[in-house]
């Protein structure tokens, strides 16, 4: 065990350390006004990253708030930033009265509000104690809390230094320079984990042209992103389980020139968490699908069932009128062709219900297929957009087009909220909940399923100008959500 003599002489060093690192932040506080250096463009880029990740109108705590500029510029309904500088806190409170700016340690915030999301933009890398502070970040969280970090990259160690010796970034003092691994370790230990990371800002210099080309287009590119500034990193709670949560399950079900396929629905799909809600779409079917739908739902009143018809087109349409008007907790979507089968759907309940992610993604890639289940060039086109997607989304996504999606009903009405920013684009409805999901950053998470054969029917997706379609898609994910 450590004497009491060691243990004071740690915690004296720990009290030197926060000392050095509070005049420090002091005097840039008062220097601030006159400052001309190159941490501006630095920092508007930063403002515009975040501003793409951070939806407005969200509670949001920043840690390590300096002037508060960040978090003002997110638009909070509650922005709460903290600052180890009691001089800095006062100067972020003058020049952005709407918000609530404290002098406090990073490792005992001393509030019990829980926060959207956290922040804590280039301050790691100045802590004592990481570890604590993310202790500290996990106790002020919720379940659905999103957690935001940027950090300098070890790489720039020497150009900082060489600036600031110039005089050209502001003077700093010795640093940590922790790594992405080393950051994802400690989160772990105070059970948060991360959901993706990704590098930005290879030239931290306003310069027309060149700055929008090296910072939107090529930071994103192997093997320029190596030489990023910046480690960008999104994380969440782990989630803590509740054995006795039953939510209610809506199963949202598009059915277009589906009627041989709607008693095996109704007879298949299984009862789920406190209930199971089977929400049928029509959409402009040539067959008799609706009057089948309303027989068949009639003569099973047992079953919780709610019928609705489509006047707008194409399944995305379906399943946004179906999520609007199902009465879930946590939303589904089966397509009524049955090549998922529904005895699947309970695996997707419980890796949603465990905390296994945020957005469930079904996968038809894994297993072998029944032979006609795909054809070949389908499937041949299901993997290059598997590969495309997973690229441009920060997440594995191995099956774009797999019908069977699932989420929360809160996290959709995010989506949902925040549609406006891409628009009425897809035609499928499985884009709009991937980009909102991955705008919104949610995790997702794969589960494979065997792909079955069609047993009644014909299918609706046309092979080449779908393609043609999906490559569309692509380059307008990358210009909304990759390069951006």
């Amino acid at each position: 065990m450590k004497s009491t003599n060691e243990i004071d002489k740690n915690r004296a060093a720990e009290i030197q350390y926060r000392n050095e690192r509070r005049e420090h932040s002091d005097q840039r506080a008062r220097t601030l006004d006159g400052w001309r250096g190159l941490g501006g463009y630095y920092h508007r880029r930063l403002h515009e990253i975040y501003k793409f990740l951070v939806a407005p109108n969200q509670k949001i705590l920043e840690i390590g708030c300096g002037e508060g500029d960040l978090l003002a510029a997110l638009n909070p309904s509650l922005g709460v930033g903290f600052d180890l500088s009691s001089a800095m806190s006062k100067r972020a409170s003058l020049k952005h009265p709407q918000m609530l700016f404290f002098a406090a340690d990073a490792m005992n915030i001393g509030m019990n509000e829980k926060f959207d999301v956290i922040i804590l933009s280039d301050l790691l890398n100045d802590l004592w104690d990481v570890q604590a502070v993310f202790k500290e970040v996990r106790r002020l969280s919720h379940p659905r809390t999103r957690i935001i970090i940027n950090i300098y990259s070890r790489l720039w160690e020497l150009p900082l230094s060489l600036a600031e010796a110039l005089h050209l970034a502001k003077p700093t003092l010795y640093q940590n320079w922790l790594t992405v691994d080393d950051i994802s370790n400690l989160m772990n230990l105070e059970n948060l984990e991360t959901i993706r990371s990704w590098s930005e800002i290879i030239w931290p210099v306003r310069t027309p042209i060149i700055d929008a080309f090296f910072n939107r287009f090529l930071v994103k590119l192997w093997p320029f992103h190596v030489l990023a500034l910046t480690n960008m990193m999104i994380a969440r709670p782990q989630p803590e389980i509740d054995p006795n949560y039953k939510p209610l399950v809506s199963v949202v079900v598009p059915a277009r020139n589906e009627a041989g396929n709607i008693v095996n629905i109704l007879e298949r799909v299984p009862d789920m968490g406190g209930g199971t809600e089977i929400v049928f779409v029509e959409g402009n079917s040539t067959d008799d699908t609706f009057e089948t739908i309303k027989r068949e739902v009639a003569a099973r009143p047992e079953k919780n069932c709610q019928i609705l018809q489509q006047t707008g087109k194409g399944k995305g349409d379906a399943v946004r009128l179906g999520y609007r008007e199902a009465k879930g907790d946590i939303f589904m979507i089966l397509d009524a062709d049955l090549t998922v089968p529904p005895e699947d759907l309970p695996r997707f309940y419980d890796a949603i219900t465990q905390g296994k992610g945020d957005f469930i993604n079904g996968v038809r890639l894994v297993y072998p297929m029944e032979k006609q289940a795909m054809r070949f060039f389908n499937l041949l086109g299901n993997k290059f957009f598997s590969l495309a997607f997973s690229w441009l989304l920060g997440q594995p996504v191995k099956d774009s087009l797999c019908g069977t999606k699932v989420l929360r009903r809160s996290d959709y009405d995010l989506i949902a909220r925040n549609r406006d920013y891409f628009g009425n684009f897809d035609p499928f409805g499985d884009f709009d909940l991937l980009f909102g999901a991955a705008k919104q950053t949610l995790k997702i998470v794969d589960l494979p399923i065997r792909y079955r054969e069609r047993t009644y029917g014909t299918t609706n997706i046309q092979r080449w100008s779908h393609g043609w379609l999906l490559l569309k898609m692509v380059a307008f994910a990358a210009s909304r959500i990759k390069f951006v």
